[in-house]
């Protein structure tokens, strides 16, 4: 029942975001909400991921966040009232392997966009706060990326290994029995209404006991643990 408009863009061009904002204001007349949510998957070990793959994830992933914080965050800021910024990055955000590398680095960097604005936002007494989504398995279509993928930056025909088809499968398998995103939605809008930073689905034992493990080795100064 709510009014809505409908903008195609490229996050990873500035010009395409800043064209989103402009119509935005221009239907709605202010911003109080963004969510930077696009996101692709591709890549290999970091040596053997094509110089496309690197462009393309890092250009969706971690260049579109940024280009909607610098578009966005000032028009929120100029209008001096409550508004809210989520960031989606991962579990590959907070966890130590993931085997596509331009993913983990770009969610790893989400992470970090998120908590400099976070301190950046507080110091100067901002309306603007900002949260950092940091989900697991949830039912999308990220396996399907390659639909989205640009012609410039398309990759040579070249064969999976036995090991990538066997990851394909398990990723499959377990994005169809993940989250649903309409309970990631509910979780997000508590979280906005509480200003909670780190928002982690599912939120369960399991997925503390892997981010804890991670910590661990930092605080002992080991050699990244990879948990499964």
């Amino acid at each position: 029942g709510a009014e809505a408009i409908c903008v195609r863009t490229d996050v990873s061009k500035r010009e395409d975001v800043q064209a989103l904002a402009d119509k935005t204001l221009a239907a709605f007349g202010k911003v109080h909400l963004l969510f930077n949510n696009a996101g692709v998957g591709a890549g290999r070990a970091a040596w053997e991921t094509s110089w496309n793959d690197w462009e393309w994830v890092l250009g969706v992933n971690l260049w579109g966040p940024i280009n909607g914080v610098k578009v966005f965050t000032p028009i929120m800021l100029e209008q001096n009232e409550p508004a809210h910024i989520v960031n989606t990055a991962s579990m590959a955000g907070l966890l130590a392997y993931h085997p596509a590398a331009p993913y983990q680095v770009s969610k790893h960097a989400v992470v970090a966009l998120s908590e400099h604005m976070y301190f950046a936002l507080a110091s100067r007494n901002a309306p603007v706060k900002v949260s950092v989504l940091c989900p697991y398995w949830v039912q999308t279509r990220i396996m399907e990326s390659e639909r989205t993928r640009p012609a410039e930056l398309a990759n040579p025909p070249i064969a999976p290994t036995p090991e990538e088809i066997q990851m394909y499968y398990f990723m499959l398998k377990a994005i169809a029995e993940g989250v649903p995103p309409d309970e990631v939605a509910d979780t997000v809008f508590e979280a906005i209404r509480e200003e909670r930073f780190y928002i982690v689905v599912p939120d369960d034992d399991d997925m503390r006991r892997r981010i804890e493990e991670r910590l661990q080795g930092v605080r002992d100064g080991k050699a990244p643990a990879f948990t499964p």
